[in-house]
């Protein structure tokens, strides 16, 4: 098997955060969905389940985080430009997220972070694959 990562989130209405991933580019696996969980495809290696908190609490026994109000993790997406990045961000605005951290423009890296409804958190960049950092004196 291809090494992968499967990012599970708990998430208040599966539905909802199943439209808002898909506003996103993300494209639902209904093999893996059901109205309990939705399989949400990045890439080849990465995908994210969306569980309903029931759900989720059936695999861990500490309460689920409110991530409105603390922070767990931080996911980082790299994308392929900075086009990339502007039109993630926008499509997140659109789609009912929030953005925590406005796009940063450091020259070599390119990016900020959105937040899904449930308020997880989705840093964003683009790096200059040519960039090297100078050299120490």
């Amino acid at each position: 098997m291809t090494r992968a990562i499967y990012v599970n989130l708990p998430v208040v209405d599966v539905a909802r955060s199943t439209a808002f991933y898909e506003a996103l580019g993300f494209e639902k696996n209904d093999a893996f969905s059901n109205e309990e969980v939705s399989a949400m495809v990045w890439s080849d290696a990465i995908s994210v389940m969306l569980l309903s908190h029931a759900f989720y609490a059936t695999f861990t026994a500490k309460p689920i985080a409110d991530t409105r109000a603390t922070s767990a993790v931080l996911n980082c997406l790299a994308f392929e430009d900075r086009q990339a990045v502007d039109a993630f961000h926008a499509a997140a605005r659109d789609a009912g997220g929030s953005e925590p951290r406005k796009i940063e423009d450091q020259g070599f890296l390119y990016g900020g972070a959105i937040e899904d409804p449930d308020g997880h958190t989705w840093e964003t960049m683009w790096m200059d694959s040519d960039w090297t950092p100078p050299a120490a004196t």
